[in-house]
């Protein structure tokens, strides 16, 4: 027979329950700042099972950031007659861990004593985080095409005699662009190399590629070597912000801008080097940069595993972008 009468519930039920929910129970004697917790507790805060635990035996594990802010909601369980839940990081060597604090304090038969439980929360909160950084990645793509499609607007007013050819260039280019923005997302079903590192920046460039009598102002001299299509979306993105950034303060801003894109393999790394010259002045940005320079150092010191360097030199910009070989064929 079966039931659904927790009351009738037994030990090794519950426990094996918590044990799928990722449980931990714990206990705290205010007046004496004793803790107590069961074994999956001492597992999730890594730390060795013993009789005597008080707060500050798990403090140290807990964020720097997050410490005062969970100490004072401990501390506030003193005048606290009902639940509370905090979420907060742990430091495990160099591995953080989120988790959800959920508790009561009571002021009945067991007044001074808070208890509760402890839930790793440690992938819903990364899952949140990759959402947020997901839709700041999107807001600023949207951004940069707005402007990207103004710059080819006014490019290929320049260069064209009539209505109908500014039509048939900007189109041309807006294709192109759709092209390059294909490159911006892995390829579907694990289809291996992406395409050769030349033929992968002169596709990213060409809507940025001046017609008439500015053509071949963008020059691309890069080693022969296959692109991973991990890696693609990672150049592509490099490359858009700073194709985007140089059509809105630039070389590729005026029509006499000139843009050299050469590399260089040495060992396990290559470099490839981004020249401007002929556009305005340049002059080295005050901070450290909007989302935009942040999303070029993550993805070319995270997902490359390379670093970036930039001269503001005052005919032009030039950024040296150094990455690992495997890192870029994967």
């Amino acid at each position: 027979m079966t039931t659904t009468d927790p009351s009738t519930w037994n030990a090794d039920i519950l426990r094996r329950a918590m044990g799928a929910a990722a449980v931990s129970l714990w206990s705290w004697d205010v007046a004496t700042n004793s803790l107590s917790m069961d074994e999956r507790g001492f597992e999730l805060w890594s730390v060795a099972p013993k009789q005597r635990l008080q707060f500050e035996d798990l403090s140290e594990r807990i964020h720097p950031v997050d410490r005062d802010r969970v100490r004072a909601a401990f501390i506030a369980t003193r005048a606290i007659a009902g639940t509370y839940e905090i979420d907060f990081r742990i430091l495990i060597g160099e591995e953080i861990r989120w988790i959800s604090a959920r508790g009561i304090g009571d002021v009945g038969l067991h007044k001074g004593l808070a208890y509760g439980v402890f839930l790793d929360v440690t992938g819903r909160k990364q899952a949140e985080e990759g959402h947020e950084l997901l839709a700041g990645e999107m807001s600023h793509r949207v951004k940069n095409l707005l402007a990207i499609a103004t710059g080819l607007t006014q490019m290929s007013s320049r260069s064209s005699k009539s209505v109908l050819d500014m039509a048939n260039e900007l189109t041309g280019r807006l294709t192109a662009l759709g092209r390059a923005h294909d490159l911006v997302r892995p390829l579907p079903g694990h289809q291996g190399t992406a395409a050769l590192l030349g033929d992968l920046l002169s596709i990213l460039l060409s809507p940025y590629e001046d017609m008439g009598a500015f053509s071949g102002r963008i020059r691309v001299a890069v080693p022969r070597m296959g692109v991973g299509e991990a890696s693609a979306t990672s150049i592509a993105l490099v490359i858009h912000e700073l194709a985007t950034n140089s059509v809105k303060y630039g070389s590729l801003s005026v029509p006499e801008g000139t843009l050299d894109i050469s590399g260089n393999q040495s060992g396990e790394t290559v470099a490839i080097t981004w020249k401007e010259r002929g556009g305005p002045k340049v002059e080295e940005p005050e901070g450290t940069g909007g989302f935009g320079s942040r999303l070029v150092v993550r993805s070319i010191t995270g997902q490359l595993g390379g670093s970036i360097h930039r001269e503001w030199a005052r005919e032009g910009v030039i950024v040296t972008l150094t990455m690992q070989m495997a890192k870029l064929a994967s």
